[in-house]
Order: C-alpha cells, then structure tokens, then sequence
C-alpha cells in the first residue's frame, strides 16, 4: 500500500520561505519519479514541480527560480522549498506518485498572506 505524508504547510508572509516534506512508503522511492502539485480554492489542480529518480527536476513556469524540489533516497523522502512566496501561491501542496491516476497524499496548506 503506497502511503505518502505531507509535511511544513503553513502561513508565511510574501516574500517569505517555506519547506515542504514528503515521506514515502510502500513503493521502490529510489527508482520512482515523484511530483508536487497544488490546488487553489475554486482552480484545477497544477503540476508544480517533479523530480526524477535520478534527481532530474522539471518545474511549472510560475514557480520556477523560487522553488526548488529535491529528494533523499536513504530517507525515502522528497521536498520542496519554496523561496518568494506570492499570494497567488496559495493552495493545499500534494505529494503524488504516478500522475493523476496515482497516489497522493493528504495535502498540506500553504498560505501566503499579510
């Protein structure tokens, strides 16, 4: 069974940093590609940043030189630092595996606000 469990959410002021974690269990974490998405109140659900299993990352044009996602396979874990938050990166973070049809998390809130 693939559980996965969000970690660091919170509210931060603009301009502020947060980290996010994930710990992963019930896969093979160190050959899986693994994703963070989010959701906004009343959006769709966006892709934000993915990381292969060799630690080759891709991210969303709107996050990209502010975030940075990693991950520690010893740890069976994954991360996502997020650096100049915006108010418009306000939302619930997933941690996923295997896409839209895969496994997510619970889902930690971000919120970025004066």
């Amino acid at each position: 069974q693939v559980q996965l469990v969000e970690s660091g959410g919170g509210l931060v002021q603009p301009g502020g940093s947060l980290r996010l974690s994930c710990e992963v269990s019930g896969i093979i974490f160190s050959i899986s590609t693994m994703n963070w998405y989010r959701q906004a109140a009343g959006k769709q659900r966006e892709l934000v940043a993915r990381i292969t299993y060799r630690g080759i990352p891709n991210y969303a044009a709107s996050v990209k030189g502010r975030f940075t996602i990693s991950r520690d396979n010893a740890r069976n874990s994954m991360y996502l630092q997020m650096n100049s938050l915006k108010p418009e990166d306000t939302a619930v973070y997933y941690c996923n595996f295997g896409g839209d049809s895969g496994s997510w998390g619970q889902g930690t809130q971000v919120t970025v606000s004066s």
